[in-house]
């Protein structure tokens, strides 16, 4: 596999979480526009974020019922992957470049 390759691999996931993460943002704000989340748009955004955030929702309860920070944390998850990504990608370069 050549440089170029592995680079344009590591370019597109870093793309991918990153729109992934811009989309997250849209949805978490959705919730503050009422009706929002149950529009088509809303319904469609949900099948792609519930999933992920479902994942740290069980772990991290909502403060007095109201205030959910599993959003800040699954966006903590989501950087730290982008970041293992281009330290994986330097590694492999270093070693085998």
């Amino acid at each position: 596999m050549s440089i170029e390759l592995l680079q344009t691999i590591v370019q597109f996931i870093l793309f991918v979480v990153r729109i992934y993460s811009i989309g997250m943002i849209i949805y978490i704000f959705m919730s503050w526009i009422p009706g929002a989340r149950e529009s088509i748009v809303g319904q469609y955004m949900a099948k792609l974020f519930e999933p992920y955030l479902a994942i740290f929702r069980r772990f991290i309860p909502p403060l007095g019922g109201m205030l959910d920070l599993s959003p800040i944390v699954a966006f903590i998850v989501l950087n730290l992957f982008s970041r293992g990504i281009v330290a994986i990608y330097y590694f492999i370069v270093n070693q085998f470049y």
